[in-house]
């Protein structure tokens, strides 16, 4: 596969798991706000309910997929789940209040006028709902994305395919995450290519591995051994790669047998 082919399956619009994540939370939390008549709406039909929290849940959520994203980039989720729910919390809820606000406004009041004495009404409010979405998305997360050996007959791996020309046929040892690139570490060697490890775990279906760490999924078979320092594993795998096993995913990989 050639590089230009390679970058545009990238930047293709592309169904990431966090993102899908964050939106069932959202319409479950909106969905149970609804049904609770809570901040006051016991005044409203469960159709008026609905018609406000869902949409205002779901923009939320995509604002916190924004968010995440700038904030795993500072704070390490792996090691300080509480730190990234304060850290989550305090950048999404700025514009969440204005966004509340204002629809808040219109939906109840019809009310397109400015009026900026309400405003500091819904800082609390929001701050819950925030926090404890966030809560939720960051403790969710500690599931690893598991992949499976393809069945006896079945299709390959669609990621056997993104393999550069020098690494074809090679086997897969683990996949880990290089800025905007991923390298590939296989039995021949290693190479990078240009893709995004969400996408990635979709295609190493038919492939069995897991992901152990936020940027790292190792094939099962390549497993040699695994040590264990600064409360963290390490599993070492075949040809001598150390792979990391995040304390979020650790428990669900030992309950699973992998070390």
């Amino acid at each position: 596969m050639s590089e230009v082919e390679t970058s545009r399956d990238v930047v293709r619009l592309s169904i990431d798991r966090g993102l899908l994540r964050g939106l069932g939370v959202a319409l479950g939390g909106g969905v149970l706000l609804a049904l609770t008549e809570a901040f006051g709406m016991s005044g409203t039909s469960l159709l008026f309910r609905l018609a406000y929290w869902l949409p205002l849940m779901l923009m939320g959520a995509l604002w916190g997929h924004v968010c995440s994203l700038l904030v795993e980039r500072h704070v390490d989720m792996d090691r300080r789940p509480l730190l990234a729910v304060v850290a989550l919390t305090l950048v999404m809820s700025g514009p969440l209040v204005v966004l509340v606000w204002a629809l808040t406004s219109w939906f109840f009041d019809g009310d397109r006028s400015v009026d900026l004495a309400r405003l500091p009404a819904f800082i609390g409010p929001v701050l819950v709902v925030t926090a404890t979405i966030s809560a939720l998305n960051v403790f969710l997360a500690r599931t690893p994305v598991q992949t499976h050996a393809a069945a006896p007959g079945a299709k390959p791996a669609r990621f056997i395919d993104r393999l550069p020309f020098k690494l074809r046929g090679a086997a897969i040892r683990a996949v880990s995450s290089e800025d905007h690139y991923l390298r590939i570490h296989t039995d021949r060697g290693s190479d990078l290519i240009l893709m995004r490890l969400s996408d990635a775990l979709t295609e190493l279906e038919g492939l069995e591995g897991a992901q152990t760490h936020r940027s790292w999924w190792v094939a099962r078979d390549a497993v040699r051994d695994v040590s264990r320092g600064d409360g963290r594993a390490t599993l070492t795998l075949e040809g001598g790669i150390e792979a990391p096993v995040s304390r979020r995913y650790a428990r669900a990989l030992r309950d699973a047998g992998w070390y």
